[in-house]
């Protein structure tokens, strides 16, 4: 591969995921027009780390180092969708929570919540994991299905907003705190682990040099530390709200 910066542009073209990158960029540069500039700014922040993720170079490395496609897994799942969350204008927040019929059971939030951790496992399986690496089919499927399982958790977390139901501050403090748990054990497990998990990557031409254990170790504390962090970067958003929205003692 070419040095330089090559990765920025698309290494295996989607054109599902271009032609959507486009549609909600022309919907924001007209809908979200009137956000503040922060939140504008975590828009686009958000939409660039997922955007990077699906649609660059890195793509290529994520496909030749575990410790790389973790790196794409959390901006897919944690800090673009939390980031695209913030920033998200309160107009289509509202058209969200009226949504009716199916959507109201199936995006519910803590659904959500479970499947957030859910599919985390089942695509980290190492039965599930090889084949979703080897077939383009099913390596797209996980990334879209993360992608879309993050966007709902954050939205519902830290923007209240779900079809049909409006988790208290309470709630979604729990829910953003209860996912963390696994994902530590799980980082913690691929850490310690003395054997190679993944050894689709081996197959495919493992890059940087590194052993199968310094791959696997370095991609659990990406899980461990970068993933957690964003949650606790989340509850303490909503804690602030709180607190900022609790009436000042007489």
């Amino acid at each position: 591969m070419q040095a330089g910066w090559w990765w920025l542009l698309p290494y295996d073209i989607s054109p599902t995921a271009l032609a959507v990158a486009l549609l909600c960029a022309a919907w924001y540069w007209r809908r979200g027009g009137g956000q503040a500039p922060g939140r504008r700014l975590c828009f686009w922040s958000g939409f660039a780390c997922m955007y990077v993720a699906l649609q660059t170079g890195l793509d290529y490395y994520a496909e030749h180092a575990f410790f790389v496609h973790r790196l794409q897994h959390v901006l897919l799942h944690h800090l673009g969708p939390f980031l695209v969350a913030l920033g998200l204008p309160e107009p289509a927040l509202a058209r969200w929570r009226a949504v009716a019929g199916w959507p109201r059971y199936a995006f519910h939030p803590w659904l959500t919540a479970l499947l957030f951790n859910g599919l985390l496992l089942f695509w980290l399986a190492p039965p599930v994991h090889l084949p979703a690496m080897l077939d383009w089919r099913l390596y797209r499927l996980m990334n879209w299905s993360i992608a879309l399982n993050g966007l709902l958790f954050w939205v519902a977390t830290l923007r209240a907003a779900a079809p049909g139901a409006m988790p208290s501050g309470a709630q979604r403090i729990a829910m953003m705190l209860a996912v963390v748990p696994l994902q530590i054990a799980v980082g913690a497990l691929m850490f310690l682990a003395s054997t190679d998990l993944y050894p689709v990557y081996s197959l495919c031409g493992r890059m940087f040099g590194l052993t199968a254990v310094g791959d696997q170790q370095l991609g659990g504390l990406l899980l461990w530390i970068p993933g957690v962090l964003v949650h606790v970067a989340g509850v303490l958003l909503v804690a602030g709200r709180l607190l900022r929205a609790s009436p000042a003692p007489a």
